[in-house]
């Protein structure tokens, strides 16, 4: 990935699409509090093991926050991952995603639910739905890297450097990706 950033700016959020600061208050115990949070959509994530190449396939992207946060990290590796901001169930968004990001057509009975959890729970709490697929080259149909302005690529991951690729702190990861590698370790890995 070639990311050229400029002109790198933070404003305050008026008008929002995605997300929406909100003030809590509430009592605790008869003990009134407050709490700044963000008001997000839940997610969809989806583990991807290309079987003929006997790797992970991961997409790496610039991200914004990151980025505010720590100016070395360029990109992050995720896994192929979405909003589910659509009246579909997850299973389809999950197999939309995998088609604008990653070019390939998963059937929807070859995707697993895996688990859910909560991201970023002392900000937004959002729920991230966790799911599994197998792929190969029959499946592809695009060269993927995501719809509209997303500038998306992906990357093999062979399975034998999972576990210094989880390790490397020099990469940004997030915690779905982690989670699924050992997942996988677990419940797949024998069947490889």
């Amino acid at each position: 990935m070639n990311n050229k950033i400029e002109e790198f700016k933070t404003a305050e959020l008026k008008e929002t699409k995605f997300v929406h600061p909100v003030k809590i208050t509430y009592k605790q115990n008869g003990t009134q509090k407050v709490w700044e949070a963000v008001k997000s959509f839940d997610s969809v994530a989806i583990l991807l093991f290309h079987k003929t190449k006997n790797a992970f396939l991961l997409v790496k992207q610039f991200r914004a926050p990151v980025f505010l946060n720590d100016k070395s990290k360029l990109c992050t590796y995720e896994l192929c991952a979405g909003l589910v901001d659509k009246d579909k169930s997850l299973e389809q968004i999950v197999k939309e995603e995998v088609d604008e990001e990653c070019g390939y057509n998963v059937p929807l009975e070859k995707i697993e639910k895996i688990t859910s959890f909560y991201t970023n729970v002392g900000v937004s709490g959002g729920a991230q739905n966790l799911y599994y697929a197998e792929i190969d080259e029959s499946m592809k149909i695009h060269e993927g890297g995501g719809i509209h302005d997303e500038e998306i690529d992906l990357m093999y991951l062979p399975i034998g450097e999972y576990k210094e690729f989880m390790y490397d702190e020099s990469k940004a990861k997030t915690p779905g990706l982690l989670f699924s590698f050992l997942w996988f370790m677990e419940n797949k890995l024998d069947e490889k």
